[in-house]
């Protein structure tokens, strides 16, 4: 099984997926580590990346899980179902966790935060991008990590509807 934790910038995908993977005793991939240097620059200097700079990544971060013999969990900006059907092709049993809150939730973590390259500056392209999974469990940023991470746990190991 793959997990993606997805979401916009500063929703806590690198936060809860280290924390889910650490539960479910797999590996864990943050997708900002596998980013080209071209991308990291481009964002950097806050211009948004656009689909053509996102599918060669895309890509990498898919032969990455697929190549892998183990579960794993993902944190990604997956924001798009485009992304997404990326980001999973080929993998069996791919789910979505969708870290879902407010442009003023969000923005409040990011001015609290300092990110390696994201700067805040980019979250309204971000939120103009995202398009809200509906096949997602999709969890509330308002709460605790570690409430967080047992909602997921929970429907993770829910039975699936068919």
């Amino acid at each position: 099984m793959v997990v993606v934790v997805m979401g916009v910038s500063g929703s806590g995908k690198t936060t809860l997926g280290a924390r889910l993977a650490a539960r479910l005793g797999c590996a864990f991939v943050d997708a900002d580590d596998h980013h080209p240097a071209e991308n990291v620059a481009k964002m950097a200097a806050g211009v948004p990346l656009e689909d053509a700079d996102r599918w060669p990544w895309l890509d990498a971060l898919n032969a990455l899980l697929r190549a892998s013999p183990k579960d794993a969990v993902l944190a990604c900006s997956a924001l798009k179902q485009a992304y997404r059907d990326r980001l999973c092709a080929g993998i069996g049993d791919c789910r979505l966790v969708y870290l879902k809150g407010t442009r003023e939730q969000i923005r409040k973590r990011l001015t609290a935060r300092r990110h390696r390259y994201m700067p805040a500056s980019l979250l309204d392209s971000q939120f103009a991008a995202l398009e809200p999974p509906e096949d997602a469990i999709t969890v509330g940023v308002e709460g605790s990590v570690d409430g967080c991470v047992a909602t997921v746990l929970d429907a993770l190991s829910a039975p699936r509807a068919s």
